[in-house]
């Protein structure tokens, strides 16, 4: 048949006539006004009929309805992943709306950073897909086939740089990033054509323009009309696209489709004429060679999948994830859902809905006609709803002044001051808008904008604005729910597990459970149950109230918050990785050990996350083992901090609990002295590492050294490292000095010197402070020196003036809190110990290092002996070497003092060593 005959020759010659009439001449435009008739034609011409869809229509899907009842094809073909078929009748456990998903963790064929891949088709009562599952699923002797590419094609069409991103925000929180696959997708992805269309058709969003320009004529509209009208749109907007990629991995997921249907037909034998194409408006008006059954163009080559495993299930969805996941308006699946009520109940069709749905409302059985409606011959329908004004609906007063009392009400529940003056103004603003925008009719759009514009006023009291408010009330953002029988095994188990709680998990409010573990040892398996939750699910999910879990420590009480229903996506996904939440659990701590950036810290985070929610046992010792190889592969000391304090942790609960520390805590001290030693002396000249690094590391040496030692680790290696760091920042100087004094190597009374030098030179002043927290970091490793650096911090601010002082003082308070605020209390702790503790006593008090600076750092020359008072005196004053050489290397050097005066003061002492000198004279005979 020529493109000039057939049913839409006259419409074709009047649109070429009047592009040519408007241009002047024949171009572009009158080629495109003559494709599109061109693009109708085809589509209806096809054996095999298309059924053309929006998604989300109510309109798309009362034409469904009626059609599917006049036709009852025994073959429907739906545009949707052929691998989601086998999650279809699970649909029947669930309330809608929600998302039919396929989800992938181990990938084969994929770039790694694409992971976790996830793709969903959300699912609504209002919309022609559903109806036309419905229809297949409880109809005897229909066949429903899904004949999209896999999931696995998704991506593997995906542009390589990155997957089709999803929308992201709390509003899509419940289809997270997944990629989103609509069904009859019909939208101008022309910008300019777009905001076009708006600006002309005085709405704000493109959701309203579909409402009142296709949306509410169609929805009256006989099946001819509707088809060639949504024909007529999708190849109106194929035509003016961009083209590119996108064009073009559409064109072949539409050779895709007239592949898999061919194939069928040719399997299964079925007539044709008893089948059913449901795809979008947009492929309905397709160009590919492949389109149609008897096209002569060979089959589409369909490449095979990657060796991905795919996982598939049902996870709950919600309007407003919809609308954010598709770009679609806040609230207008919402009032999709509420117009397709509406008009199924006007026009008196009674929708499909699969036996046993969960919250679906009860409708009345009607028998479906016994013989099929015969396929009537294609009529011109365009022209004539082309050239006539759109029937407007008169207004329905009672439907609006209800909205209006019902917005009032709901507006002064949320704080605002509204009363009737405000309904009335609202009713009255919403005709005005309407007559504004051409409308007879005010739409819930021109009713939001009258309400937000008469109540909200000028700031928003209550939790939810005006805007929202509407959207409550026209529908508001229904949220689906997976039933127990859909739900992975592990989910399963989960609710399971925890009915000894006695809470009804399914509900999406927040659910107080509180467990007595001493008066109800049973509980302890939901305590654990919940605590691998709460590792495992977003926080806000398991939440405690009261009780903690750390090493050596377990809560006799335990509250929770929990809030299953509203992270039931999270739950679902979890069976996805797993049987139960133990192997999941376990499977996720060894993948973070074994990441490509994993470190020791991390690998030490896990073995005490293994021993927390798993008992440890072989997984902690397989991950310790890990850790042992991650920390001799770094070359970086930036989680010397966090290693030190996890190490130390595990060692003192493995102490504490085990006759025998395990053989990765040893080779992991062993070989961490050994490493720490190795990088030390780098780590003291290197800029970029911190103090708190270099303290971290010096903490590990002297902290592990005597459990080192016993494993076979050489002293003299820590030595040696010490001698061949030569710092230059006065922080690391100051570290360096008191590890030297920590080993011997730097008498203290040499510190001691040194430091005075320091706050006696003027130059060196500005930078003190820098000394001062590399001295504080010294209590890391070498705590004792503690009192030490209370006498330096009292020395300079005794002896430097204000002006010194004061400039000082920012720098150093920030210091402190930045780079040492974990060892504040041990220096506050240590200057309550030093100084007094009542002011009537601050006038008295003497420093114990104010004596010590005049006399000399060491007394080589034998001191006097003083006059013995028992054989313990007369064997130490006749032996003076010895103690002298100890004194000195402890610092100590106040003197010998007179043990008559001594035993003045320690008359108790003197008088049971008086009375009992055995115990004294033995040990004096051992010592002799």
């Amino acid at each position: 048949m020529s493109a000039g005959m057939g049913p839409f020759g006259a419409l074709r010659g009047q649109l070429v006539d009047a592009a040519t009439a408007f241009a002047g001449a024949p171009d572009a435009l009158a080629g495109i006004l003559a494709g599109l008739v061109d693009d109708v034609d085809r589509a209806l011409r096809e054996e095999l009929e298309i059924f053309p869809v929006c998604h989300h229509s109510p309109a798309s899907a009362l034409a469904m309805v009626r059609r599917l009842r006049e036709k009852q094809p025994k073959v429907v073909y739906l545009e949707l992943c052929e691998d989601l078929r086998p999650l279809l009748t699970e649909l029947r456990n669930c309330r809608l709306p929600v998302a039919l998903q396929a989800f992938a963790t181990d990938l084969d064929g994929f770039p790694p950073a694409w992971g976790p891949l996830s793709v969903v088709a959300p699912i609504t009562e209002a919309s022609a897909e559903y109806q036309a599952i419905s229809y297949a699923l409880e109809t005897p002797g229909v066949e429903l086939v899904l004949v999209d590419r896999s999931s696995d094609h998704v991506f593997q069409w995906a542009p390589k740089e990155e997957p089709e991103a999803a929308g992201h925000g709390d509003d899509a929180a419940l289809h997270g990033d997944a990629v989103g696959i609509e069904i009859g997708d019909l939208r101008p992805r022309f910008a300019e054509l777009e905001e076009h269309l708006m600006r002309h058709g005085k709405v704000r969003h493109w959701s309203e323009w579909w409402d009142q320009y296709v949306e509410q004529p169609l929805a009256g509209a006989d099946y001819d009309t509707y088809r060639q009208v949504m024909v007529l749109v999708g190849s109106l907007f194929r035509r003016l696209g961009p083209g590119g990629d996108r064009l073009a991995r559409d064109e072949d997921r539409e050779r895709y489709m007239w592949t898999r249907m061919r194939e069928h037909l040719a399997a299964s034998g079925a007539d044709p004429a008893q089948c059913l194409y449901v795809c979008g408006a947009f492929h309905a008006a397709s160009r590919v060679e492949q389109f149609g059954l008897s096209a002569e163009a060979p089959d589409f080559d369909i490449s095979p999948r990657t060796a991905t495993r795919w996982l598939y299930g049902l996870i709950p969805s919600s309007h407003s994830a919809i609308e954010a996941q598709f770009g679609l308006a806040s609230g207008s699946v919402s009032i999709a859902a509420a117009t397709w009520a509406k008009a199924a109940a006007r026009g008196g069709h009674t929708p499909f809905q699969l036996a046993g749905q969960k919250g679906a409302r009860k409708r009345s059985a009607r028998a479906r006609q016994a013989v099929p409606v015969p396929r009537a011959p294609v009529t011109d329908q365009l022209s004539g709803f082309l050239s006539r004004p759109p029937a407007l609906d008169d207004l329905d007063e009672t439907e609006l002044l209800g909205w209006c009392v019902d917005i009032v009400r709901l507006a002064r529940r949320n704080g605002y001051l509204a009363g009737t003056a405000d309904a009335i103004a609202v009713f009255e603003t919403s005709i005005l808008l309407a007559g504004l925008r051409n409308r007879a009719r005010p739409t819930p759009y021109d009713f939001q904008d009258a309400a937000v514009t008469c109540i909200e006023k000028d700031v928003v009291p209550g939790r939810r604005d005006v805007r929202r408010l509407c959207e409550i009330l026209l529908g508001g953002d229904r949220v689906g729910e997976v039933g127990y029988d859909a739900l992975p095994p592990l989910a399963r188990d989960v609710f399971d597990r925890l009915k000894p709680l006695g809470l009804d998990l399914e509900k999406r409010t927040i659910q107080r459970a509180l467990l007595d573990l001493g008066a109800d040892p049973g509980l302890v398996a939901c305590s654990d149950l919940l605590w691998m939750l709460r590792y495992l699910l977003p926080r806000e999910a398991v939440r405690p109230i009261m009780g903690e879990r750390r090493l050596g420590e377990r809560s006799i009480q335990e509250s929770w918050d929990l809030s299953f229903g509203r992270y039931q996506r999270s739950i679902i996904e979890l069976g996805y990785e797993g049987v139960t939440i133990e192997q999941v659990l376990e499977r996720r701590l060894r993948r973070t050990v074994w990441q490509p950036d994993a470190t020791a810290a991390v690998a030490l985070a896990a073995v005490e996350d293994a021993v927390l929610y798993l008992g440890g046992g072989r997984l902690a010792d397989q991950l310790g083992a890990r850790a042992v190889e991650l920390l001799a592969a770094e070359r970086t000391v930036d989680d010397a901090p966090e290693v030190l304090r996890r190490i130390r942790r595990l060692l003192a609960h493995y102490r504490a609990t085990e006759p025998a520390l395990p053989t990765w805590c040893e080779a992991f001290v062993s070989g961490g002295y050994a490493h720490y030693c190795t990088l030390l002396p780098t780590a003291f000249v290197d800029e970029d590492t911190g103090i708190r690094q270099v303290g971290a590391m010096l903490g590990f040496l002297f902290g592990m050294e005597s459990l080192a030692l016993t494993l076979g680790c050489d002293r003299a290696q820590l030595q040696l490292a010490v001698r061949q760091s030569h710092p230059e920042a006065p922080a690391k100087v100051a570290l360096l000095w008191a590890a030297q004094c920590r080993l011997g190597l730097l008498p203290p009374a040499e510190l001691r010197s040194r430091c005075d030098e320091l706050l006696a030179n003027p130059l060196v002043l500005p930078s003190f402070p820098l000394y001062i927290t590399g001295f504080v970091q010294a209590m890391e490793p070498a705590p004792a020196l503690s009192g030490f650096v209370v006498e330096v911090i009292s020395k300079a601010f005794g002896r430097l003036p204000d002006a010194v002082l004061l400039p000082w003082l920012p720098r150093l308070i920030t210091m402190l809190s930045d780079q040492a605020g974990e060892l504040m209390p041990m220096l506050v702790r240590e200057a309550g110990r030093t100084f007094p503790g009542s002011l009537a006593s601050v006038d008295a008090w003497v420093p114990p290092w104010s004596a010590e600076g005049t006399r000399p750092a060491t007394e080589t020359a034998p001191r006097p002996a003083p006059v013995s008072a028992g054989p313990v005196s007369e064997l130490l004053v006749g032996h003076p070497t010895a103690c002298d050489a100890v004194a000195e290397l402890l610092g100590c050097d106040a003197g010998w003092r007179d043990p008559v005066a001594c035993a003045s003061d320690h008359r108790e002492v003197s008088a049971l060593l008086a009375g009992h000198p055995e115990p004294a004279l033995a040990v004096a005979g051992l010592l002799a």
